[in-house]
Parts: C-alpha cells; sequence; structure tokens
C-alpha cells in the first residue's frame, strides 16, 4: 500500500467516491437531500490548497482510498490557534478491514506534525460505529455530542 498526495489526475476518482460516501451516509442523515447529487467537497480546491492535504491510498496501482487533513483555525477563547481535521475517509469495499483508513489518518497527523499542530479533530456519524470503532483505533475519543430536533414531526 502506498499513501501519496493526490493530484488532479485523481479528480474523477474521487468525485465518485465522494458520491459513494454520500450514499452510504444519506440514511444516517435525513437533513440531508435525498434524491439530488449533492457535494460535500471542493476536492479540487482543496488539492490546490497549502491548508488542505488530500491523499490517496493506492493498493497494486488502483486507488483504493482516501482522506483529507486540513488546517482550520480556532476562535480566540482555546488555547491553540489552529486545529487538524480529518475528513473525506473513504475505502472501496474490497479493502475494507485491511488497515487502509488507519495508514491515511497516521499519514495525516505526520502532515499535522510538520505543521506544528497539537491537536486533530473530525466528525462521524454517531450511527456509523464501524467508522467510530476504526477511528478510536487511532487514539480518537469521543468528545462533544451534536444533537438534533426535528420540529416537523
Amino acid at each position: 500500500m502506498i499513501i501519496r498526495t493526490a493530484t488532479l489526475e485523481d479528480l474523477p476518482i474521487l468525485l465518485d467516491f465522494e458520491q459513494k460516501l454520500i450514499e452510504a451516509e444519506r440514511p444516517m442523515d435525513p437533513t440531508l437531500k435525498q434524491k439530488e447529487k449533492i457535494s460535500y467537497y471542493s476536492i479540487e480546491d482543496y488539492i490546490k490548497s497549502d491548508h488542505t492535504e488530500v491523499v490517496v491510498a493506492e493498493v497494486n496501482n488502483e486507488i483504493a482510498g482516501s482522506g483529507y487533513g486540513q488546517i482550520r483555525d480556532r476562535k480566540d477563547f482555546f488555547i491553540q490557534k489552529q486545529y487538524g481535521y480529518i475528513g473525506f475517509m473513504y475505502v472501496t469495499e474490497e479493502h475494507r478491514g485491511k488497515g487502509i483508513s488507519q495508514t491515511v489518518i497516521k499519514y495525516l497527523y505526520d502532515w499535522f506534525k510538520t505543521k506544528n499542530l497539537e491537536e486533530v479533530r473530525l466528525t462521524v456519524y454517531e450511527k456509523n460505529p464501524r467508522a467510530i470503532k476504526a477511528y478510536e483505533k487511532v487514539g480518537f475519543e469521543k468528545h462533544l455530542i451534536e444533537m438534533r430536533i426535528s420540529l416537523n414531526n
């Protein structure tokens, strides 16, 4: 397995990964538009950005996974001025359970360290226990709980 920085040539595959990720998450979030094509990320802009590192995992010269690390500013009341954020974690079905997401995350940890960041965060749906378990394996701990209520019921 090779983890490398994504290029614009990878964009068609990454856009497909994004749609598969959205498809998997739609049942977990009734607030997402269910029928029309939506996009979570500006992947092309992220690839070009200095504050975001988009990476792909290659297995046998095939892109099998993705993720990004992004430097985000914090509000003034926090000790650190910036933190790292991980998103766009996706692994193709045939390569799940092989440690790809953990390897991508560890790669991003190293990238964040070169930027002198001290903390990394991410968000995950509570109804996605497989992802939660994978994040806990690489050291993440639950920190905040976001709650919602629909007023249309």
